[in-house]
């Protein structure tokens, strides 16, 4: 019998070959972006790749684990140390996630014009404006008010130094929520459309 070596460009069943190669070419181009302008050029795949990331380092802020936190966002552990190194720090040799981070956010926020995508470069802004989607969500579906009172006369700063106001007013969030507006898919940009 002849000595067989597995072919590489045969796909196995569960599909780790082409699933490492493509990651592995997503690693060699894969670009962190520091502007609205940036993360925009950047194709719809690699913006997801982008969003994951950031829901990745977010996630090991609530002390899960690197490696558990990317397979939840389906991202490689080593893509997210490439992209998100600024917002990582290594603790006994293990990547853990700084208490703030300046990556760049595109987010959907909701004010008085409705909603509008802001680009924010502060982890802090963008926890802000979870909670108050999470907020507006709250009354929407139980008409339970009290979560939106800390947003009052809140705003967003975004990667331009801009304010967004939040919106808190319930006429508003009424009529807005009859429309269909406020569908709640992604607070993030790719998802919030």
């Amino acid at each position: 019998m002849p000595n067989r070596r597995p072919n590489p460009k045969k796909k196995k069943k569960n599909g780790n070959i082409t699933r490492t190669r493509n990651q592995a070419k997503a690693r060699r181009k894969a670009k962190r972006p520091t502007t609205a302008k940036q993360y925009f050029s950047m194709s719809e795949r690699e913006q997801e790749t982008w969003d994951s990331v950031a829901h990745v380092i977010t996630r090991m802020r609530d002390l899960v684990s690197r490696t558990k936190a990317s397979k939840e966002f389906g991202v490689e552990p080593s893509l997210v140390v490439d992209l998100g190194r600024p917002a990582l720090r290594k603790k006994n040799g293990r990547y853990v996630a700084t208490k703030t981070d300046r990556l760049l956010r595109v987010l959907t926020v909701l004010g008085s014009k409705g909603k509008k995508r802001i680009a924010t470069r502060d982890s802090r802004q963008a926890s802000l404006v979870g909670g108050h989607w999470s907020a507006v969500q709250k009354y929407l579906q139980i008409g339970d008010d009290s979560a939106l009172l800390k947003f009052k006369k809140k705003s967003v700063t975004d990667a331009n130094g801009r304010r967004h106001r939040l919106l808190t007013n319930l006429k508003e969030l009424d009529r807005l929520g009859s429309f269909g507006v406020l569908r709640f898919e992604s607070m993030y940009a790719g998802g919030a459309n």
